[in-house]
């Protein structure tokens, strides 16, 4: 508690009072490895990562999606998209065909056996949206997803 309290009287160069534990910055991050962490738990016998479980969630909605698209609709670069196809097809839970409409480019759909991972999948991302938001009450869970939309 010391501490604590030393830190919030120290002041920066320019003689504000700066507290690194209520920067936004390091909150977000503290709060990304929590959920991160709890990802992970419910995830590990699926052998998904956040990035592709996205994809496979995204691609399910949207019946086929062109890799573009895709890489649009979940946040990534073109490079890290690329990446997590690759990984998705390999893995035999994603499959392609010609876009009749645009043979250059080439649309994704689910096989199979990405169905049949997804049912468990998006049952993982509930209890991990669960898990990750229960100290909060439900009107402060509402806010506070309301709030990170607002922020993204």
């Amino acid at each position: 508690m010391k501490r604590q309290r030393a830190a919030e009287t120290r002041t920066t160069a320019v003689g504000e009072n700066y507290l690194l534990e209520a920067q936004i910055g390091h909150l977000l991050r503290r709060a990304h490895q929590q959920a991160s962490a709890i990802f992970a738990a419910h995830f590990a016998d699926l052998h998904l990562t956040p990035t592709q479980y996205a994809a496979l969630v995204k691609i399910h909605d949207e019946g086929e999606v062109s890799q573009n698209r895709l890489g649009r609709m979940t946040a990534m670069d073109p490079a890290t998209m690329k990446g997590v196809i690759d990984r998705l097809d390999k893995r035999g839970l994603i499959a392609s065909r010609p876009d009749p409409k645009d043979r250059r480019r080439t649309l994704w759909r689910l096989t199979g056996t990405g169905e049949d991972l997804l049912v468990p999948a998006i049952e993982a991302g509930r209890v991990t949206t669960e898990e990750t938001l229960a100290p909060l009450s439900p009107k402060e869970r509402e806010a506070f997803l309301a709030l990170l939309k607002r922020l993204t």
